[in-house]
């Protein structure tokens, strides 16, 4: 991870003052998931650059430290320890601590001078939302440019990276643009590294103070902040909108309020796929069942209380999440009817596996759009050719109805490890494509919510072997 700032003017040496890091030497800081280092790659009297580089070990996260995900593969496939992310915003408050205070003992009239600064973030995840930079940043005054690259150039399908080197520019005082990006850069990533408690609502607002109140998109940006912590994103915003809400606002959002608890008393979409599957798949008929991509095993559970299913196997890629899995089964004082039933294997779907054969059915539930598009052939072929199972249910999210959700954005997708959501017709044509190939019948249905121009949130596959 690589931050580097431009101070282009007069006696632009003194960035060193104002840094608090001397431009003649490099420096080492020790931090919890690795070190950072500060250095100079150019100083003049014109233009001087000062960088922040971070070198973390992938491995350490891997092991059960800071930003690790309780073990298992993905851990190690992560992009955490390389894109830019909330790692590099709490180095800068580490190492350039002072200097967003703005103060400068030696030059405190410098650091209360707007400068002509640009700063550059390197591999910066965005997932391919170029506005996202333009709308975030331009509000404060920065001119700003992106950087993309293909992916691979000899695998056009693979379409644009998900990561930007994001440059702006502006003329600022320090400590504001430390500030700003302290905040900007996990609203961009929206997966923080740390756990996040309640106090992180008051670091927002002391960094925000003076700007984020005023900023357009300010509910944009604090939701995205608070993106696995909603509610800290709610008093957030009820602070910075305190002093601008009318009569008419309160009673907007007592609406909204209202709104949203009946929303939430609805029945969660996870509850209806799992039940629409266990459904699907007692009418199928089937004796056994293999959960492939089980996770905790929510459905395993529900089909192991069904007198119809005398076996059952959950299967997933990740060690720690079966380990999960048997403690939420209570596996230890299961008892022996259940328990002889129930089978638990790590495995990988997209590998062929004799263990995979010999059951009537097979669920994959919220699985396929986890799996990397070039594998999604050898998917099929360990699914549908080698353990063949008469039936197959396949649910997967429907695109076109992320329109709904008020705080996506255009072609994002709902969960940051998707590697793509399909449209519905996309899914049909995959679906005949199986058919054909594999010499299945399927039948399509949805799940959830039906909007009339969009479909429902889930799409549910029955597959049914011919013959």
């Amino acid at each position: 991870m690589l931050l580097t700032i431009t101070y282009e003017g007069h006696n632009t040496q003194e960035l060193g003052f104002l840094l608090h890091k001397h431009p003649d030497r490099a420096q080492k800081f020790e931090l919890s998931y690795g070190k950072a280092y500060v250095f100079y790659p150019e100083v003049s009297d014109e233009r001087t650059t000062a960088a922040l580089l971070l070198d973390i070990d992938p491995l350490n996260l891997a092991r059960g430290k800071v930003g690790s995900r309780d073990g298992g593969l993905f851990d190690y496939v992560n992009d955490r320890p390389y894109a830019c992310t909330s790692f590099m915003s709490t180095a800068i408050a580490r190492v350039f601590g002072t200097a967003m205070t703005g103060r400068c003992d030696k030059m405190q009239q410098l650091a209360d001078t707007p400068l002509k600064l640009t700063a550059t973030l390197y591999s910066l995840k965005d997932k391919g939302f170029d506005e996202l930079s333009q709308m975030i940043f331009e509000p404060l005054g920065y001119t700003v440019q992106t950087h993309r690259t293909k992916l691979d150039e000899k695998f056009p399908e693979w379409d644009i990276s998900p990561y930007i080197d994001l440059t702006i520019s502006s003329t600022i005082k320090l400590s504001e643009l430390l500030n700003h990006l302290y905040v900007l850069i996990p609203v961009f990533d929206r997966q923080k590294h740390y756990f996040t408690a309640e106090d992180e609502i008051q670091k927002l607002l002391d960094h925000g103070e003076g700007w984020l109140a005023d900023h357009p998109n300010k509910e944009k940006i604090t939701r995205r902040y608070f993106t696995a912590k909603k509610s800290y994103a709610r008093k957030a915003l009820d602070i910075l909108l305190a002093d601008e809400q009318t009569e008419e606002d309160a009673a907007e959002n007592a609406e909204a309020e209202e709104a949203a608890e009946e929303k939430q008393a609805r029945t969660p979409l996870n509850t209806q796929r799992l039940e629409a599957v266990k459904n699907a798949v007692l009418e199928s008929g089937a004796a056994s069942v293999i959960d492939l991509g089980c996770g905790e095993c929510r459905l395993t559970a529900l089909l192991l209380k069904q007198p119809q299913i005398k076996k059952i196997a959950a299967c997933d890629v990740c060690v720690s999440v079966l380990e999960k899995a048997a403690q939420r089964l209570h596996i230890d004082n299961m008892n022996t009817y259940l328990r002889d039933k129930l089978t638990l294997m790590q495995a990988s779907l997209t590998y062929r596996d004799k263990r995979f054969e010999g059951y009537d059915c097979a669920c994959v539930v919220e699985v396929i759009e986890h799996i990397e598009p070039m594998r999604i052939p050898a998917f099929e072929r360990s699914v549908f050719e080698f353990a063949a199972p008469k039936t197959v249910i396949l649910t997967t999210p429907n695109r076109e109805y992320n329109a709904n959700y008020e705080h996506m954005q255009d072609n994002e997708l709902r969960h940051g490890d998707h590697r793509f959501e399909w449209t519905r017709q996309e899914f049909k044509e995959w679906t005949d494509h199986i058919c054909e190939t594999f010499g299945y019948e399927c039948r399509i249905s949805g799940i959830g919510d039906d909007d009339e121009k969009l479909g429902t949130p889930t799409q549910m596959g029955v597959f049914t072997k011919n013959g």
